[in-house]
């Protein structure tokens, strides 16, 4: 592994790190984001990564964001976020940063918005997709299309998700609803992981 800085070895690790790190070699954000997102894709999918027990418990309160992966060279993470039944962002960014998202387990509920306006300090978006991804199901976001709400769609059944970032992402900014519809207030937000 490289520099030992993948949290745990376990089925698929180093073929899943091998090609993350060729497809953050790429360079170019969109060709880097396609070969991650075939990435995870493929591995996801046909089931060769399984994760430690560890990454797989969702916490009470809200999902679980436990780190998997660090690159020394401040290229990417991979984060594993475990979703306990009903569990959901709110409408939040990326903080400018490029991220694939892909499903381990279970099926998410994936909300894309697009920005329409700003004014005085409250922004209006528009919700352009809503789909449930289910288990190798995998997306981009690339800014400036960086906009979504994810959550686990069951009643009674844990979600993971595995994230590739372009960076490590310790904050974004959420919005939250105003009086008027469709409009939104933002807040910054820290980002910290689950430790356990």
């Amino acid at each position: 592994m490289d520099s030992g800085l993948l949290c745990e070895n376990f089925p698929g690790a180093q073929e899943l790190l091998d090609r993350l790190c060729s497809a953050v070699a790429l360079g170019e954000v969109h060709e880097t984001a396609e070969a991650v997102r075939e990435t995870l894709t493929d591995l996801l999918g046909s089931g060769a990564v399984r994760l430690p027990e560890r990454y797989l418990r969702p916490i009470p309160d809200q999902y679980a964001r436990r780190l998997l992966y660090r690159c020394p060279e401040g290229n990417f993470t991979a984060v594993v976020m475990a979703w306990g039944p009903g569990q959901k962002t709110p409408l939040h960014d990326h903080a400018g940063i490029w991220c694939v998202e892909g499903v381990v387990s279970g099926a998410m509920l994936v909300e894309r918005y697009d920005l329409r306006e700003e004014a005085e300090g409250i922004y209006r978006f528009e919700k352009v997709e809503e789909m449930t991804a289910g288990v190798g199901d995998s997306g981009c976001l690339i800014p400036p299309y960086e906009y979504h709400i994810l959550g686990n769609s069951s009643s009674d059944e844990t979600s993971v998700t595995l994230h590739v970032y372009g960076g490590e992402m310790d904050h974004c900014c959420i919005f939250e609803p105003t009086d008027r519809e469709g409009w939104y207030r933002r807040v910054e937000k820290s980002l910290a992981y689950t430790l356990d």
